[in-house]
């Protein structure tokens, strides 16, 4: 059975995140327009710069890694600015504030995000746009949206 777009793009993300360099989490983002990718991006650090692969992580008070760049950041820098009007993000991890802030100002109005990721005030950024987690159960996929 041929897979839906949000499950060919999901798919996409995924394989995105294998070249991640952030040892403590691997995320991929896929921007399309009207099925067509935009931009992807990884979580990597800046060009030039040390991976966490290679040297560890660098963490803030939090306990978030702050050495790269997360993916949803590096797929917009990537972009096109006049394609992300309208576009629709597929994320393998939901967005931190500081992505979503970014997706929303960059015009982006769908999430589609597989894995949570405990985050106080991302929905009141991204209380505009269409935000639906993607789950996946026994090679079935269902939208949940939240």
């Amino acid at each position: 059975m041929r897979k839906d777009w949000d499950a060919y793009f999901i798919e996409i993300a995924k394989v995105t995140a294998e070249r991640a360099t952030c040892t403590r989490l691997k995320v991929g983002a896929v921007i399309v327009n009207h099925n067509k990718i935009v931009s992807t991006g990884y979580n990597g650090s800046i060009h030039g710069h040390e991976h966490c692969t290679d040297v560890g992580c660098l963490l803030n008070e939090q306990g978030r890694c702050i050495r790269t760049i997360h993916a949803e950041m590096n797929a917009i820098l990537h972009a096109d600015r006049d394609k992300l009007e309208g576009a629709t993000i597929y994320v393998t991890h939901e967005p931190c504030e500081l992505c979503s802030k970014l997706i929303a100002q960059a015009g982006i109005k769908r999430v589609v995000y597989l894995e949570p990721y405990e985050n106080k005030w991302n929905r009141y950024f991204l209380k505009d746009l269409e935000v639906i987690q993607y789950v996946e159960r026994n090679n079935v996929q269902n939208q949940e949206t939240t």
